[in-house]
């Protein structure tokens, strides 16, 4: 069985030996390593001090995670460390949601039918009818709620209970255009990845493609970010980029960037389901496959 582990902890020497040898003693073999040191404010690298990361995929002898991770409970002390194991062939079940532009949604569920993204869609909520038809066709539940000021806490409540329900891991705002509330937003921190139509941080809010436009912009792009209750706030999983020139009006920049938005949010879900993402404040620190 083969095992990624995910460690975040205070830098201290010796520490990546220690984890070898302890893993060797699981009977452990690391196939894969990534690591990143990032400095403490004001300090510099060569003073090493700071915040350090590290992703490995393992392979074992052992049925189960459970032995393993129980016995790096010992390295968790020692350390401070946050520790997390997950299957390496995990698949995340996910809550899709969409408004009325739907090729985010259909690329993905063309990326989960081919097998080239790892996640189970537990079910598609829409305020629109439009991608009922495409998601049904597929066996897939498909939730029409409208949304309206008065009715917007009521709709959230039913999706915290459709997360519970499916036991969904994950929620992915495929070109979703209502605001979540800050509560709902702070509750899953890190388990919703929205797709932002620009290349944040610039031209937030509605219609950014027209406003760069009018700004005579040479690059258009898209950015897919973890939520939060600051709105197009959340730590940065990914972003695309592609050259315009002037000869390109508005809705040339709307139809090459729902393109881009596309493979954007499908590369953050993907970054995201196999365990590749740390989140480090404001930012994220992302281990490429």
């Amino acid at each position: 069985m083969i095992f990624v582990l995910k460690i975040s902890c205070l830098d201290r020497p010796g520490l990546v030996a220690d984890l070898a040898t302890r893993l060797r003693d699981l009977d452990c073999n690391i196939l894969e390593s990534s690591q990143f040191f990032q400095p403490n404010p004001g300090t510099t690298r060569e003073e090493g001090i700071g915040q350090f990361f590290m992703r490995l995929e393992c392979n074992t002898t052992k049925s189960n995670l459970e032995e393993i991770d129980s016995s790096l409970d010992k390295f968790r002390t020692d350390y401070e460390a946050n520790v997390l194991l997950f299957p390496r062939q995990a698949i995340v079940p996910t809550i899709l949601m969409v408004s009325k532009f739907d090729h985010c949604l259909q690329d993905i569920l063309y990326r989960v039918q081919t097998e080239t993204l790892p996640i189970e869609i537990a079910a598609v909520v829409s305020n629109h009818v439009e991608s009922r038809a495409a998601v049904e066709r597929l066996g897939i539940p498909f939730h029409l709620w409208h949304v309206t000021k008065e009715n917007k806490a009521e709709q959230e409540e039913k999706l915290d209970e459709l997360v519970q329900r499916t036991g969904a891991e994950l929620i992915v705002l495929a070109r979703y255009m209502q605001i979540l509330s800050d509560g709902f937003s702070s509750k899953y921190f890190s388990k919703i990845i929205n797709i932002h139509h620009s290349f944040l941080p610039a031209f937030k809010g509605a219609k950014p493609y027209h406003r760069a436009w009018e700004r005579g912009v040479k690059h258009i792009g898209a950015t897919a970010h973890y939520v939060t209750p600051d709105l197009d706030e959340g730590p940065i999983i990914e972003q695309g980029t592609e050259r315009v020139s002037h000869s390109c009006d508005a809705e040339e920049l709307v139809r090459r960037g729902r393109d881009i938005e596309a493979r954007v949010l499908s590369r953050a879900i993907k970054l995201h389901a196999e365990q590749r993402v740390f989140i480090n404040g404001s930012r994220t620190v992302v281990f490429e496959d």
